[in-house]
């Protein structure tokens, strides 16, 4: 049977197993999500020199890889779908997910400056700079069905965490104009809600996911959009949300809004739950507690960069607006009859009471206050489970609910926890989760993408209903939070 030595060596090794380069691209070309059995082509963006690509091709011995430039519209455009240059190597997830991804990347960042790899953590950072500038955005992934859509914001966090380990400033100077157009991107229209002053996820694309069409079906064939207008059909109660928005009774049709909320809630990560409504659908009218707490840590962050810099007057203009977002999260998204953060509907101006584990992100960036950490932390007895922190407290068929866990939460939950004082609940929770961990490594050989954190297992298909069931090895970010949370 494995050891927790053994894991040890696995975790190390999984860095180099995970990681790309250009030796990789003929297998990063075929895209299993789309069951293609054909390289895809390689696009660059037409501010890329086609040259400099071409040369790179030719070195590596990648003629036969078709090369072609996205075209230009509202957002960059691709004929077919393919693979987006990156200029550097970069770790992937693992499984079905062979690209570079955006919030995932944070955390496996946080285990390769773990595991000394500063070289290769400044290398991720780069390529999500390279897409602020060439791709308008830090992508979901690098992949043209993701040009449309970001992922949580991580990425001021992620330049921090290097420069706090090379103190390069010039390095850290270069990095502004992309951690600038990333702010104005999530803090203007359409992202922005004036309702409120808040944030909001939001896809520019219009109709289906491709990937969701192809590689998300189940025994009977049915992709996630048909098993969904199933339930429109024939189970259309207690969706959170008038099932006219989504869903045309006449016409038994899905509306174009459906799609606008299931690709934004893709841009959420948190694909899918019920934590906006079925299906995450009516994610497009929310203001979420972990989005507008990302940026207020954004915010911060900006403060800290340019502190760093010398930059003492430019330094306050962002902790002001850190303090103005404070306020509102405040304002919208605290629930002092629950003692727990809620999403905000700009729609109907009400908080939606969906115990979830996000709860712990304004604890995390430090925007919260001590009473109300306190209240936070009473409640965790209800997300306390024998595997750690269970997502949310309700079991929806949805593997961001009950009776699911990832790691990525379970560190910002900890973390946050241990950050205002509650230092045995956050070790408890940290404790729990790695040993299930380490339980079904020795079980399996093997680290995976969520868990069952109430059973205990990582044993979890039979029991995700909608989105994709399988359990994906690697696994990229488990790996950078177990070896954070056993580092603390």
């Amino acid at each position: 049977m494995p050891s927790v030595q053994t894991l040890d060596d696995y975790l190390t090794e999984s860095w180099s197993v995970l990681r790309r380069t250009p030796a990789h691209l003929p297998a990063a070309l075929t895209d299993i999500k789309l069951g293609e059995a054909h390289q895809a082509p390689l696009y660059i963006a037409p501010t890329e020199d086609e040259a400099v690509v071409r040369q790179m091709l030719t070195e590596h011995e990648l003629s036969g890889v078709e090369l072609r430039v996205l075209a230009h519209g509202p957002d960059l455009q691709a004929e077919d779908h393919g693979l987006l240059y990156l200029p550097h190597p970069y770790i992937v997830p693992g499984g079905r997910f062979n690209e570079m991804y955006g919030w995932d990347s944070y955390f496996i960042n946080v285990g390769l400056l773990l595991s000394g790899q500063v070289e290769q953590a400044r290398r991720m950072v780069e390529n999500h700079l390279y897409q602020v500038k060439h791709y308008g955005k830090v992508l979901n992934a690098n992949r043209t069905y993701y040009l449309t859509r970001s992922q949580p914001p991580f990425l001021a966090s992620m330049v921090w965490d290097v420069f706090e380990k090379t103190q390069d400033r010039q390095w850290l100077n270069s990095t502004l104009p992309e951690l600038e157009a990333t702010y104005e991107m999530w803090t203007a229209e359409p992202h922005l809600t004036p309702e409120t002053g808040l944030s909001r996820y939001y896809d520019m694309g219009e109709g289906p996911a491709p990937e969701v069409v192809i590689g998300e079906r189940d025994e009977e064939g049915l992709d996630h959009y048909e098993r969904i207008r199933r339930v429109f059909r024939d189970e259309p109660e207690g969706l959170g949300y008038p099932l006219e928005l989504y869903y045309s009774k006449k016409d038994d049709a899905l509306t174009p809004l459906f799609y606008k909320g299931d690709r934004t809630m893709r841009e959420s990560g948190y694909d899918p739950s019920d934590r906006f409504g079925r299906f995450n659908l009516d994610v497009i009218h929310y203001n979420p507690v972990d989005l507008n707490a990302l940026l207020y840590l954004h915010e911060q962050l900006m403060g800290k960069i340019e502190e760093a810099l010398g930059r003492g007057e430019r330094a306050k203009t962002w902790v002001q607006r850190s303090v103005q977002r404070a306020k509102k999260i405040d304002q919208y998204l605290w629930s002092p009859e629950d003692g727990l953060y809620y999403d905000f509907n700009i729609r109907t101006s009400e908080q939606r009471p969906y115990p979830f584990a996000t709860t712990y992100f304004p604890l995390w960036v430090g925007c919260c206050s001590q009473e109300r950490a306190a209240q936070v932390a009473a409640n965790t007895e209800r997300f306390l489970t024998p595997g750690g922190l269970v997502t949310s407290l309700h079991r929806s068929g949805n593997q961001w609910d009950s009776p699911f866990g990832w790691a990525p939460l379970q560190m910002v939950a900890a973390d946050g926890l241990k950050r205002y004082g509650y230092t045995d609940l956050a070790q408890e929770i940290a404790e729990r989760f790695c040993s299930l961990v380490e339980e079904e490594f020795a079980r399996t050989g093997t680290v995976v993408e969520k868990y069952d954190v109430v059973s205990r297992t990582s044993e979890v298909s039979s029991d995700i209903e909608f989105g994709y069931s399988t359990n994906e090895v690697g696994f990229g970010w488990t790996n950078g939070v177990y070896l954070h949370l056993k580092n603390q």
